[in-house]
């Protein structure tokens, strides 16, 4: 094939093995300590101090949790203790309560005071007399989940089973009490796409309640089995799986003062998303995304919470692929006929002003570039702040733009990833800085972009370590795009000499593996198994997350064949490279990585010597609607596309070595994928590795994932 060039490569200087560099990494040095004393140090709840520009954080002196506090006016110096773990516990010996063991959560009431939760009570803590107040119980029961407190009210929302309750103060008020366990109440919906990560929505003053109510008596029974009982027990679960039946859901809204629910009358048909769900600042209105179930086709709509009518359609967005609302509407300050909106109508996800007849006053961002992130605003309502693509793709950088004249402001600056903190004011951001040469700086911004303070600069907390050389380069596809890859070289590397190779990969929608941060924003994994001699090359293809729409929906009907002609380009880029075997190659990936896996080995079965496919989609018509259908349309309407992506059909062209991995108890990727694809390869007489996970869901955690890697490495070992 024709020679692939690299566009721009760059290594790390402090990543280059030198001799004052002996540890290797053990396998519980890199999937747990990863994430604990191996990760780059950082500060504990570190937060703004309500209407201060005071910052605090958690730090950790003489054994002892300290709570401190600093200013963005002053320097580092002005840091200073303001509490310690041992003064909480004095206050709560005196309230015959258990000590703590480590400083807990707070929230900061105001300047002075931060509240906290122990045993079920909601103390106030005040620095100035050192003395608490409770504020109130909190015990909602053993089986209370999903609890969302108002920050106006404290009034907390909270389910227990299928039913939604509201604590007021005094008592648990019953919002309500259905009984049948398939109409559930206060729970995230729509299988939690859309932006969806909760079922309660409290209005701004908090004294009424939207929520969520969802209906799922219509939707198919599916059985996913508890292997620990004698005997074995089902636990059934509700799943609508593509082109079939889907769940129902309305919005109701409570008023806590007269116990009263009126349900917003959303319409027909019954099976459409309603989502990003917002209240208007004078909380007369609900606006919902509408979506329907082809999800071509979105309404931004009001709703009259007195009367739960249709009030209007403030603006509609289509596509004829797909719309995919993530962000509620956002009023701004001072402002309350004025809000913001997200949207990837011109191509990239950007920011939009209206107003609230659904005029559009201005597009606050342009660009070939993706606003990943909307921060807020400043306390006059002037300016919004944001993070965005704008350097590169695997750049975050953080801005403002000032919503009459459209004026951007680059606030920081520097090829990494920047993640930051605003203020309440928006005068001063806290920002937590990481690149692949830098594990973590945290410094404080004017909203100008003047570097006040830096307040933590970690220490690389692998220098002791013997590590691969990383590098992130980009490679070019027929079609002209950038591809982003990421590579790990061995340990002692020798270009003179052959490696094996691994490709770690996911290929899907809303994922985007390669980014300039600590580590590439790989996992430490990686690293091992560079210092067991590996190759290890990953790359994001045509599908996955952040670069715009016409290459996001590239794959729009057809799962699993212009992701895999993207990742051919990347496979025979390392091919092709002279200290690569390519004759000992391996593969992984998991979730729609694990289905990109069994694609590749078996679309293009003389690629790899050895893969692990771990809880792999099989069949795009068993794996849940909300998803699927966005992507691939249903399989009456799209069949062609279905068969195409089944990797079912391509079974009898397996050759090289294939492990299958599944959690029992899979309820994402249900355990039956793997199961028809072990029976279709027993079918074609192809001999398949399997090995499941009793009790796990989707993905393996906790101890059990120490087992989990273990098992992999040696597969890749044995067999590369």
């Amino acid at each position: 094939m024709k020679k692939l060039t690299v566009i721009y490569i760059f290594f790390i200087a402090f990543l280059q093995i030198t001799t004052a560099q002996t540890k290797l990494l053990t396998m519980e040095d890199a999937i747990i300590k990863q994430k604990t004393t191996l990760a780059p140090a950082k500060l504990k709840q570190l937060m703004w101090v309500k209407g201060t520009n005071n910052f605090s954080y958690v730090d950790t002196k003489d054994s002892i949790d300290i709570l401190i506090l600093g200013s963005a006016e002053g320097k580092k110096e002005s840091l200073k203790t303001i509490a310690a773990l041992s003064d909480l516990n004095d206050g709560l010996g005196k309230s015959n309560l258990k000590s703590l063991k480590a400083f807990p959560a707070i929230q900061w009431k105001n300047a002075d005071q931060f509240t906290f939760e122990t045993e079920k009570k909601l103390f106030a803590y005040d620095l100035k007399s050192k003395t608490f107040t409770q504020e109130s119980t909190r015990d909602f029961g053993e089986n209370a989940e999903n609890i969302d407190v108002s920050d106006k009210t404290s009034f907390a929302a909270f389910t227990i089973k299928n039913n939604l309750f509201i604590y007021d103060g005094k008592e648990n008020l019953i919002v309500t009490n259905d009984a049948d366990e398939n109409i559930v109440n206060g729970k995230s919906v729509h299988r939690e796409e859309f932006g969806i990560v909760k079922g309660t929505f409290w209005s701004p003053k908090g004294g009424l309640l939207a929520f969520y109510r969802m209906d799922q008596r219509m939707v198919k029974d599916y059985p996913i089995i508890d292997w620990t009982t004698r005997p074995a027990k089902i636990n059934t679960i509700k799943y609508p799986m593509a082109g079939d039946t889907s769940h129902e859901v309305t919005v109701g809204v409570y008023n806590v003062n007269t116990g009263k629910t009126v349900f917003l009358k959303t319409g027909e048909p019954k099976d459409q998303y309603l989502t990003n769900i917002a209240w208007s600042a004078d909380e007369q209105y609900v606006y919902i995304a509408i979506l329907n179930r082809d999800q071509n086709d979105l309404k931004l709509n009001s709703y009259n919470i007195a009367t739960g009518l249709f009030e209007k359609t403030l603006f509609e967005e289509k596509d004829d692929k797909y719309v995919q609302p993530l962000h509620p509407l956002v009023f701004v300050p001072n402002h309350p006929d004025q809000f913001i909106w997200q949207s990837k109508r011109d191509g990239y996800n950007h920011l939009y002003l209206y107003n609230v007849n659904g005029t559009l006053i201005k597009q606050l961002t342009k660009g070939s570039f993706t606003v990943t992130d909307f921060a807020g605003f400043d306390e006059k309502g002037t300016k919004a702040f944001y993070s965005s693509t704008a350097e590169s793709p695997i750049t975050r950088n953080f801005y403002s733009v000032e919503l009459k004249k459209g004026k951007v402001t680059k606030i920081t600056s520097g090829e990494g990833t920047h993640t930051p903190i605003l203020s309440g004011k928006g005068n001063y951001i806290i920002d937590n800085f990481q690149s692949m040469a830098v594990p973590r700086e945290i410094a404080v911004y004017t909203s100008s972009g003047k570097k006040v303070q830096t307040i933590k600069q970690s220490e690389n907390p692998l220098k002791d370590y013997k590590l691969g050389q990383l590098s992130i380069f980009k490679l070019k596809n027929k079609n002209g795009d950038d591809l982003f890859c990421r590579m790990f070289k061995p340990v002692d590397f020798d270009s003179t000499k052959k490696y094996p190779a691994i490709v770690y990969l996911y290929g899907g929608p809303n994922v985007q593996l390669v980014n300039n941060t600590w580590n590439g924003g790989g996992d430490m994994w990686l690293q091992y198994m560079a210092e067991h001699g590996f190759v290890v090359f990953t790359m994001d293809s045509r599908g996955s997350a952040n670069r715009g729409e016409a290459f996001e929906q590239a794959t729009f009907q057809h799962f699993g064949t212009i992701e895999i002609q993207d990742q051919i380009v990347g496979i025979e880029y390392l091919k092709n490279l002279k200290y690569v075997d390519a004759g000992r190659m391996g593969l992984m990936g998991w979730s729609f990585g694990g289905f990109m896996t069994t694609s590749i080995m078996t679309r293009y079965p003389d690629l790899f010597k050895a893969a692990v496919a771990g809880g792999p989609v099989i069949d795009w018509s068993y794996y849940e609607i909300m998803y699927t259908e966005r992507y691939m349309d249903t399989p009456q309407s799209n069949p062609k596309g279905y068969e195409e992506s089944s990797v079912l059909n391509y079974a009898g062209n397996l050759k090289g070595k294939l492990m299958l991995i599944h959690g029992t108890a899979d309820n994402v990727v249900v355990w039956q994928h793997s199961l028809m694809f072990l029976k279709a390869c027993i079918d074609k007489g192809k001999q398949v590795d399997y090995f499941v996970y009793p009790g796990h869901e989707h993905n393996v955690l906790g101890k059990d994932r120490l087992h989990l890697f273990n098992k992999i490495t040696d597969y890749f070992i044995q067999n590369l």
